[in-house]
């Protein structure tokens, strides 16, 4: 069954005219009625009373309201597909792991809404495995990480930033309104473990080469679950600088403490991007993220 049959068909169901509803889709009527006559030879019998005027079998008013509901859905998927072709609609498909701060793409968002009439976001959420995967099986053509399986030679990785880590508690704590303290200050407070963070394990490798207890620390397992506590006054956390926190922490510098992330973004080589994803992946790379990185150490 072609749509051209199709749309032949319902030409003639509205106009009960073969020489019209030639007229009405271009076309010369031998043309019109040899394409009908196929489409009935298809679907096995007549679809139309060769009489004037023209009616419907019975066949061809069961058949009517499908064969209308096709040609619509056929049209409107080329509309779509134009629609995407043409930039006027787009859809941006970007997985985050749990450890990136999803405000650090809100400036871009609302720069890239200015340039598609229609745009559709669906932001993905996991961890460094579960991003690559994402990304490997299409269902995101970006992903934003500290790190994913670099052995996998389809992986394009553009490097956006470098940033440190810095202790963040409760407004009331003991140490809260430093402007710095020592790795000694901390081996008495009970840590909260970032356990979503792809560089969570080798931070914990850090503060243990510093005498720092890790062993009995609390596990986390999101930002929001880590927030409450903190807000709660149980325990502490070593947070990157652009994890954003409320006003009810404070965040200071860890003297001595040599642990840095770098955040990258990853796309899949050779596989074409929407305009969105390309667009979205020229700013961030473009960025002088300067901007977000330079906050006070008690923001």
């Amino acid at each position: 069954m072609e749509m051209h049959q199709v749309r032949y068909f319902l030409a003639v169901a509205r106009t009960l005219n073969f020489t019209r509803a030639a007229d009405e889709c271009n076309v010369t009527q031998p043309s019109l009625t040899r394409a009908i006559k196929q489409l009935e030879a298809e679907l096995g019998g007549d679809l139309f009373r060769r009489e004037r005027p023209a009616g419907l079998t019975e066949l061809g008013q069961r058949m009517h309201p499908l064969l209308k509901q096709c040609y619509e859905a056929a049209a409107g998927a080329r509309s779509l597909a134009s629609s995407f072709k043409s930039g006027e609609i787009g859809a941006l498909r970007i997985a985050l792991t749990h450890s990136i701060d999803l405000c650090l793409l809100i400036p871009f968002l609302d720069q890239i809404k200015r340039q598609f009439n229609r745009l559709e976001f669906r932001f993905l959420r996991g961890n460094g495995r579960e991003v690559g995967d994402m990304l490997r099986k299409g269902e995101a053509e970006l992903g934003i990480a500290a790190e994913l399986d670099p052995n996998w030679e389809r992986l394009d990785t553009w490097p956006l930033f470098t940033e440190d880590f810095q202790l963040v508690v409760n407004a009331d704590h003991r140490l809260a309104g430093q402007d710095s303290i020592d790795l000694d200050d901390l081996r008495s407070e009970q840590l909260l473990s970032r356990e979503y963070c792809e560089y969570g394990l080798r931070l914990n490798t850090v503060l243990r080469e510093h005498g720092i207890d890790v062993g009995h620390c609390h596990e986390i397992s999101s930002e929001r679950d880590l927030i409450e506590l903190l807000e709660a006054g149980i325990g502490i956390a070593v947070v990157p600088d652009t994890s954003r926190i409320p006003q009810t922490l404070k965040r200071t510098s860890v003297e001595g403490l040599d642990a840095r992330r770098t955040v990258n973004l990853y796309g899949i080589a050779g596989r074409e991007r929407t305009a969105v994803a390309s667009a979205v992946m020229r700013m961030l790379r473009g960025t002088d993220w300067r901007q977000f990185l330079e906050k006070s150490p008690a923001a």
